[in-house]
């Protein structure tokens, strides 16, 4: 099965060159579901690159008959964010032009001026189906409406220029996934919306990150929230219904590196997930522990991050996916002074039980610069 592969022009540069993305669309012989997979929105988060190329291949290796649906896959999908670079470091997390977060700039449907209780009362006598169908018209009609300013004379700036372009992409999706990493050094695991948490189990991590508190802006976000906000309004309406639409951020070890363990576990694990979904016809899959698969999922409000108390540099800090107690040590500063004393050790020690998920790449801090963050169980 080949790929049907569409270059989109994105930006022109002072230079007079320009970048683009790359879209690989997969056409299975019957129609069905849409998956979305993109990676490296942030410019040092390339794991998913790997992970992305490997699916290609493996998809290649198919037959028509065993997609049912299609797959669209877009690799480097930030390729201004990729391409910064600070000395040997690459960065790529904000916009240099206007200082935005490149995950915090989507479009939410749910803040237009649409009336989503109204709609719901109009539809409470239809069929899931029927609903979905129409409610994802009227989203796309809106961002249609969007995308028109655009073509005015004035234009509009590059973060809604590229968030449109990229949207406009998976918004007719049922699955969207979106590839990352730490921008320091992290475990796997992924971010799980309410409601969503048996479909979870599928990517075959160990932990997750539950979202009870979220502004739309982050593209999963962006693309299941206003179907979260109608399945809501027709629960109180007497009528739940879970549309069969996801959204997923994979977090995929660190940044700047693609570890292979973690690219490994990325692509079994969307491979699992696609065959849980009934996309692909894959042998093994899905796999028999699925639906048992002890996923330790941890609210987003039980992270909690620790910063440096003084300036120095960091040692004998706990590893990462380490099981702490309130009480232990995390690690030292070695802080050195201006005041004709000698150096000290100062020891920072766990507030509360938990797993070290997070650590920062590196070991030199200011005061009150990030140093780790551990996952509270709940």
């Amino acid at each position: 099965m080949q790929p049907t592969i569409s270059t989109l022009p994105l930006i022109q540069l002072a230079s007079g060159d320009r970048l683009s993305l790359q879209v690989y669309k997969f056409l299975g012989a019957a129609p069905g579901k849409k998956a979305y997979i993109q990676s490296n929105l942030h410019g040092s988060e390339i794991s998913g690159n790997a992970v992305i190329h490997q699916l290609i291949a493996d998809l290649i290796k198919l037959d028509e008959t065993q997609l049912l649906g299609e797959i669209w896959l877009v690799p480097v999908c930030n390729p201004v964010g990729v391409n910064q670079r600070a000395h040997h470091f690459s960065s790529g997390r904000y916009n240099s032009y206007d200082g935005k977060d490149w995950n915090r700039i989507f479009w939410d449907y749910e803040k237009t001026e649409v009336d989503l209780a109204e709609f719901a009362r109009s539809q409470q006598h239809l069929s899931g189906t029927e609903i979905q169908q129409n409610y994802r018209q009227k989203i796309l009609e809106s961002f249609h409406n969007l995308t028109e300013t655009i073509k005015h004379p004035s234009q509009v700036p590059y973060s809604e220029y590229y968030r449109t372009l990229l949207q406009s992409l998976c918004l007719d999706a049922d699955y969207v996934i979106d590839l990352h990493s730490s921008t320091n050094q992290a475990i796997d695991y992924l971010y799980c919306f309410h409601s969503r948490e048996e479909s979870a189990k599928a990517f075959l991590l160990d932990y997750g990150i539950l979202m009870n508190d979220y502004d739309g802006d982050a593209f999963d976000e962006a693309f299941l929230k206003p179907w979260l906000a109608l399945e809501k309004q027709l629960s109180h309406l007497g009528k739940p219904i879970q549309f069969d639409i996801e959204s997923w951020t994979l977090e995929l070890g660190s940044g700047m590196i693609m570890n292979p363990e973690s690219v490994e576990k990325g692509i079994s694990g969307i491979k699992n997930y696609l065959a849980s979904k009934n996309l692909l016809k894959l042998d093994g899959f899905p796999l028999p522990q699925t639906a048992n698969h002890p996923l330790k999922l941890v609210r987003k409000s039980h992270l909690k991050n620790y910063y440096a108390p003084t300036g120095g540099m960091i040692q004998n800090r706990v590893e990462l996916g380490s099981s702490v107690k309130t009480g232990q040590a995390l690690y030292e500063i070695l802080s050195f002074n201006k005041t004709e004393n000698l150096p000290k050790i100062v020891e920072v020690k766990a507030e509360s039980n938990g797993i070290i998920f997070n650590v920062s790449t590196n070991h030199s801090v200011n005061q009150c610069d990030y140093v780790l963050s551990i996952m509270e169980p709940i």
